[in-house]
């Protein structure tokens, strides 16, 4: 397992963040007990989580876990909102959603605390306030966002800078071979900015694990594509069982067989090993898949491999970067390493 800096903190993760979104959810606790002793006996130690996931199960059972081990090994990451105000960023709704997480946590502090979606309505001078007293009260280490449109991101990056606040260190975003919008713009801030970039749904729901296939006409019964596409899901079937996706997953498996490698396993080598994305969060609802995914850390695609997957899975540029691509004057790759060494990594 390597490390990285997350960011430019001075905490080091592992290449690979263990998601307990499922825990006390789909995985039982003893499932869940399972994972997380085999994540860290591997050499992991970021887990991320949210006060939301199972309405607070998923924290009490890694509060339950973190219980019986030395606090100062993980780094516990979870975010802030608890419905009905699903994007209510408030000054009240954040100091609520801390003390509700640190109860269940069983934990003095939060190593990662990060703001599950971005909220229009409130000033982001009370986030960041609200974030910063909260760091000085020692109750949380670092915070972080996820969901955030890039304008959002920016503007309150320059705004703590503006008044020598604190800043965020990380973003969550939904990053993987077939979703990689987030390459147009927020790549971008995070390398500039140096920001930790932390991919959820590394997987897209299960559609690069190996198990969707061309020829497939529906999702198996029982599984979360299934459940997706009932609710017209932007990961349901109608929206994903597309030719370009089917192509990328043609070139997904061509590589994987070459390699002895399981799909997925390819899938998280290639966000791994993106410049600027510190550690993909994986999702695992059992033991088995955990295993499997812990397969993708040890090794590294080579050069040929890179190309022929990021090629496959390209897509057409939106205005204006289509235009910024065309023109004659020099134009970013889609993907720049993070600035100050914050991708940087080594091996324990």
């Amino acid at each position: 397992m390597e490390y990285r800096r997350l960011g430019r903190s001075g905490i080091e993760v592992s290449e690979v963040c263990l998601g307990a979104m499922q825990f006390g959810v789909e995985a039982p606790e003893a499932d869940s007990v399972r994972m997380l002793d085999t994540f860290a006996a591997a050499g992991g130690n970021f887990i991320d989580t949210a006060g939301v996931y199972g309405g607070g199960r998923s924290e009490e059972v890694l509060g339950r876990w973190l219980a019986g081990k030395q606090r100062g090994d993980f780094v516990i990451a979870t975010k802030v909102y608890d419905p009905p105000t699903f994007g209510d960023n408030s000054r009240g709704s954040i100091l609520a959603g801390v003390e509700a997480s640190l109860g269940r946590l069983g934990t003095d502090y939060i190593d990662l605390y990060q703001v599950h979606i971005h909220d229009p309505l409130t000033p982001e001078e009370e986030v960041l306030q609200t974030l910063n007293g909260l760091v000085s009260a020692g109750k949380i280490r670092y915070f972080g966002v996820s969901n955030y449109p890039a304008y959002a991101l920016q503007k309150s990056i320059d705004l703590a800078r503006s008044r020598g606040w604190e800043s965020y260190v990380s973003l969550q975003p939904q990053y993987n071979l077939l979703k990689r919008d987030v390459e147009w713009e927020l790549l971008h801030i995070c390398a500039d900015e140096g920001l930790g970039v932390l991919p959820w749904g590394p997987l897209n729901a299960g559609w690069l694990s190996g198990r969707y296939r061309r020829g497939m006409d529906a999702p198996p019964d029982g599984t979360r594509i299934a459940d997706f596409t009932s609710n017209q899901h932007d990961l349901g079937w109608q929206m994903q069982a597309t030719e370009a996706n089917w192509a990328t997953l043609d070139v997904l498996f061509a590589v994987a067989e070459r390699l002895d490698r399981t799909p997925a396993q390819v899938a998280l080598r290639w966000l791994i090993q993106q410049p600027t994305v510190t550690a993909p969060i994986l999702g695992p609802r059992s033991h088995e898949h955990l295993i499997d995914n812990l397969g993708a850390v040890g090794w590294t695609l080579d050069d040929a491999c890179m190309d022929e997957l990021t090629r496959s899975s390209a897509r057409p540029l939106p205005y204006p970067q289509r235009v910024l691509r065309d023109s004659t004057r020099r134009a970013r790759p889609p993907v720049e390493p993070a600035l100050d060494d914050a991708s940087g990594s080594r091996a324990r």
